[in-house]
């Protein structure tokens, strides 16, 4: 029970990572329509940056973190202003075979400019597991777990109590309407970009502090995407029960499964539930359906 029990955990403690991430992209995708399949390129980037700042510049982390964010959101509203509003009216796949692009970039250049730096990360908490009714919990996972829920939450409640939240959801809503209104879409678009940034970079970071870093920070983009499937594109509270279910179920499969089917069935676990859902619901949990007259 107890080995249940700390798979559970670990589970929802990756889940509030992955929902962090997830997050990133569905507040572009619900202003915009814009797919961003670079986001774990966005997130290895922003983790390598705090790590330049902390062992290249000697800056502490919450300076390194800060740095960090604020050029992930100008290299997020430098692409949408450099890129991404040049295709406006094009077809959809435009948009995913340019962020294709950003991310192979990413990918390449990171390594190459960045390779010298150390990947790891500082974090001045102690190394011992909290002892919770009997299960252990890796105090570095906890802490990046509540980290992103706080994310999560200020970004909830930014789109829910200011001026700039309220202008994104009407844009969310009718991009046209939201034009007749008065509203400076574009400008507003860049704000959306300006968070999947930061977000990203923020999510490098805490996915460091659990599982370490280097290119294989990469994996975490591609575990967004069923999530992103399976709760709905379009939906938020969607991308949290998707990130929820992913964690808990891979981190199930990792224990029970892998040892009987061979290791790795924990990572495609993801997929396969991808395509049962898509089955049942081709919009996702959470997703709004598209209803077309013809």
């Amino acid at each position: 029970m107890r080995f249940f029990a700390a798979l559970l955990v670990n589970g929802l403690l990756a889940g509030a990572i992955y929902a962090l991430l997830a997050l990133a992209f569905v507040v572009v995708y619900k202003a915009s329509g814009a797919i961003n399949l670079a986001l774990g390129e966005l997130a290895l980037l922003g983790s390598r940056l705090v790590a330049t700042g902390v062992h290249a510049l000697g800056l502490g982390l919450a300076s390194s973190v800060v740095g960090a964010g604020t050029a992930m959101a100008a290299i997020g509203v430098g692409f949408n202003r450099l890129v991404l509003q040049h295709l406006l009216g094009r077809p959809l796949i435009a948009s995913i075979m340019v962020t294709l692009g950003l991310g192979a970039l990413i990918r390449g250049a990171t390594p190459l400019v960045l390779g010298a730096v150390p990947g790891s990360l500082p974090l001045a908490i102690p190394p011992d597991p909290f002892d919770v009714l009997g299960v252990l919990i890796a105090a570095e996972k906890l802490l990046a777990a509540i980290i992103a829920l706080l994310c999560i939450a200020g970004v909830g409640a930014f789109f829910r109590f200011t001026r700039t939240g309220l202008a994104l959801r009407a844009i969310a809503d009718d991009q046209q309407v939201a034009l007749a209104m008065g509203i400076d879409v574009p400008g507003h678009l860049a704000i959306t970009w300006a968070m999947a940034g930061g977000l990203s970079a923020v999510t490098g970071v805490l996915w460091t502090f659990g599982t370490g870093g280097g290119l294989g920070m990469l994996i975490i983009g591609l575990k967004v995407f069923p999530i992103l499937v399976i709760g709905g594109l379009d939906s938020a509270p969607g991308t949290m029960v998707g990130a929820a279910l992913i964690g808990v179920l891979e981190s199930l499969a990792a224990g029970y499964l892998d040892p009987l089917l061979g290791a790795g069935f924990s990572g495609v676990l993801p997929y396969l539930l991808l395509l049962a859902v898509l089955l049942v619901r081709p919009h996702g949990m959470f997703g709004s359906a598209r209803i077309e007259r013809v």
